[in-house]
């Protein structure tokens, strides 16, 4: 009964004016929609104060919606338009592509969202954070082949939807074991990557955060992409390696079970100076420092050379950022107490002008 009321309603308007109006009631329709639907939603996580899976969908969808749901309501008033059939066929190819498209979109923003939820459930912004680090490593990457397998299938549908496209695919089948071999050949390289990559998402030689030396540059893992991996280097360099370097190539990872590490400082000073004496300063500067974890207090005299004795000083910390600064507080505050207590036993050369004069002086007569 609708439906005819609409026909007979389209007949008493011009065919332009007509369907001009049906465009403009979808977009208006959508945008009401979402003028109606995202406030509810915001004021929904506004009432979340910490994570809300409403402030995720806004962040995600807000700017999608705007097309998206326009589209939708046109794709399903389009059977009441007046556009001749070329016409008709055009605009319906194009509003199909064009949902393909943006259905795509929005399943990508929907794993999005899934993952920002998994990111507040596992949240690396702790002391301890192995577990959420090795779980992040794997939502990266999977998220990252889902993404990809919705821009295939997506393009591959919109290509089938074309008559001629489905022509050639038919082609492209008969000789897809020669093809297929080419391809094998051309892409070996890629695969091998995007394998490597399976194969660190889930043994997990490195995950993301974590600490390494790698190429003798120190710096975390910032990106685990499908073929490579984005370290950043402590003086915000970048340095880029394929994803099969950290199959085939040994590396350091400082974090790979645990973040906590020792730090070591070398001081190098006469033989003369007083040992306890240090040792006891070590303790009192770790001691009142709130970056030793309290775990480890050494100090030693790991070596005696011609001139200098090398004493290590040895201390614990939560992670490595951590343990260079510490590092380099107990560097300065040692010798700062050397110089000032025992200034004569910092490293010096020794020469022995008595013995020398006693070689020179004539013998009796």
């Amino acid at each position: 009964m609708m439906n005819e009321e609409l026909i007979q309603l389209s007949q008493k308007f011009p065919a332009w004016i007509w369907n001009t109006a049906f465009i403009l009631f979808s977009f208006a329709l959508g945008i009401l929609i979402k003028i109606l639907f995202i406030p509810i939603l915001r004021y929904q996580a506004i009432a979340q104060s910490s994570y809300s899976l409403f402030r995720s969908f806004i962040r995600r969808f807000n700017k999608i919606l705007s097309l998206f749901i326009p589209l939708v309501v046109f794709n399903s008033l389009l059977p009441f338009t007046r556009f001749n059939t070329a016409t008709l066929h055009i605009v319906g190819k194009i509003n199909e592509i064009l949902l393909i498209s943006f259905f795509a979109v929005v399943l990508i923003q929907a794993i999005k969202v899934f993952e920002d939820y998994l990111y507040h459930r596992f949240d690396i912004n702790k002391e301890n954070n192995l577990r959420e680090r090795k779980i992040r490593t794997q939502i990266v990457f999977i998220r990252k082949v889902f993404i990809t397998i919705i821009i295939v299938v997506s393009f591959a549908i919109i290509l089938l939807s074309f008559e001629s496209m489905q022509k050639i695919g038919a082609g492209l089948l008969t000789g897809v074991g020669v093809g297929g071999i080419i391809i094998g050949f051309a892409a070996q390289k890629s695969l091998g990557n995007l394998l490597a990559g399976f194969q660190i998402a889930f043994t997990q030689p490195i995950r993301m955060d974590d600490v390494l030396v790698v190429e003798g540059e120190w710096g975390k893992v910032e990106e685990i992409n499908l073929t490579y991996v984005v370290v950043n280097i402590w003086d915000k360099r970048r340095l880029v390696l394929p994803i099969t370097y950290f199959i085939e190539k040994p590396f350091q990872n400082w974090t790979r079970t645990t973040a906590e590490i020792l730090g070591t400082v070398f001081i190098y000073v006469d033989f003369a100076i007083p040992v306890q004496q240090l040792r006891e300063k070590l303790g009192s500067l770790l001691m009142h420092h709130p970056l030793w974890d309290g775990k480890v207090n050494v100090l030693q005299v790991t070596d005696l050379k011609e001139r200098t004795m090398e004493i290590r000083c040895l201390m614990s910390c939560r992670n490595s950022g951590q343990a260079f600064d510490l590092r380099c507080y107990v560097r300065e505050e040692m010798m700062s107490y050397i110089r000032t207590n025992f200034p004569d036993c910092l490293s010096k050369s020794r020469i022995d002008y008595g013995a020398e004069v006693n070689r020179s002086e004539p013998r009796g007569m």
